[in-house]
């Protein structure tokens, strides 16, 4: 009796979090579902017309109106949407329209690059975007604190093209440190992958660092700023304590959703990146498609972009709700 009771009161526990993170899924998707509506309409409105970016200027109306044919072009809009969209469910994205070949294979190649620039350039950022964080929300009003915040408010001005055109100078032209375009050899040493990357993860990893760390120092002056940490230094709590055992548990919500609001920036400061540094990922190769016309590549490169950002946010809601302890226990 005791045991069915109990089995009872951890099921009414957790019934409130799984109902909200459930409708954080259906909300996800349904966000999902409205922006391929959208990236499915823009891509139809670019100028320019795929057909003929594969025939080539010289090409006759009526070899460029049987290839719009083959390709489907000629359809109704919501016909090819829906084709498309079912397609897309089901894995398979198409055909590339310019190299006629499975958009999937083309993206298998590339996106482990785009992934591996992301890990990397959030390996880089997170530590320093805590320790910059922590360490201006500790010195509160005091000259570190005045330091760090010019510091991160100077960076977060200075778009990525900038930053990226600078660090060139600086570390490619003037000190002929780094190259100025990131290559990754075949089975490359340690120094030269270091080398390869050096350039692409600094540029992402200072948009990073400056956003996520003054979001990191206002959840924790939030905590800082609540009763029990007042008790806790009455009693004689040294800070470095009072921060890590208390203030941190107590602001991973909040710093959670942080580092994934951060962390997609990855995603979108990667298409100025990859571009500038002829980096072989999937953002440049989305560049490329929009330049060629190639509807179903660009299509896809898109939906990616939007479904990492999406589970980024979703996986960030998930922690806020189970990490919430009045959530927890009604």
């Amino acid at each position: 009796m005791v045991g069915r009771m109990s089995a009872s009161a951890a099921v009414s526990r957790w019934r409130g979090p799984l109902s909200l993170i459930v409708k954080r899924i259906g909300l996800a998707l349904l966000t999902l579902f409205l922006v391929s509506l959208v990236i499915f309409t823009i891509s139809g409105l670019l100028p320019g017309d795929a057909a003929q970016e594969v025939l080539g200027q010289s090409a006759t109306p009526e070899q460029v109106a049987a290839l719009r044919h083959e390709m489907g072009l000629d359809q109704p809009g919501p016909v090819r949407y829906a084709r498309w969209l079912r397609a897309m469910a089901m894995g398979d994205p198409g055909h590339s329209m310019v190299a006629n070949t499975p958009v999937a294979k083309i993206i298998s190649e590339r996106l482990p690059n785009t992934l591996t620039l992301a890990a990397l350039s959030a390996l880089v950022s997170v530590p320093f975007a805590f320790l910059i964080g922590i360490a201006s929300a500790v010195a509160r009003g005091r000259k570190l604190d005045r330091a760090l915040n010019v510091l991160t408010l100077s960076m977060v001005a200075l778009p990525e093209f900038l930053v990226a055109t600078i660090a060139v100078m600086i570390f490619s032209v003037e000190l002929l440190w780094l190259p100025s375009i990131a290559l990754v050899p075949q089975d490359p040493t340690l120094a030269e992958f270091l080398r390869a990357y050096a350039m692409p993860v600094m540029v992402l990893a200072v948009g990073v660092i400056v956003q996520l760390g003054r979001m990191i120092r206002a959840a924790i002056i939030a905590e800082l700023d609540r009763p029990y940490v007042e008790m806790a230094r009455l009693k004689g709590m040294s800070s470095g304590r009072l921060i890590v055992h208390h203030v941190l548990p107590n602001a991973v919500g909040p710093i959670i959703n942080a580092m994934a609001l951060s962390l997609s920036y990855l995603f979108g400061g990667a298409i100025i990146v990859e571009t500038i540094f002829s980096y072989p990922g999937l953002a440049s190769l989305m560049v490329n498609a929009v330049t060629s016309r190639d509807m179903p590549l660009l299509q896809a490169c898109a939906m990616i972009f939007c479904a990492a950002y999406l589970l980024l946010v979703l996986i960030a809601d998930t922690v806020a709700i189970l990490a919430n302890p009045r959530l927890r226990h009604g």
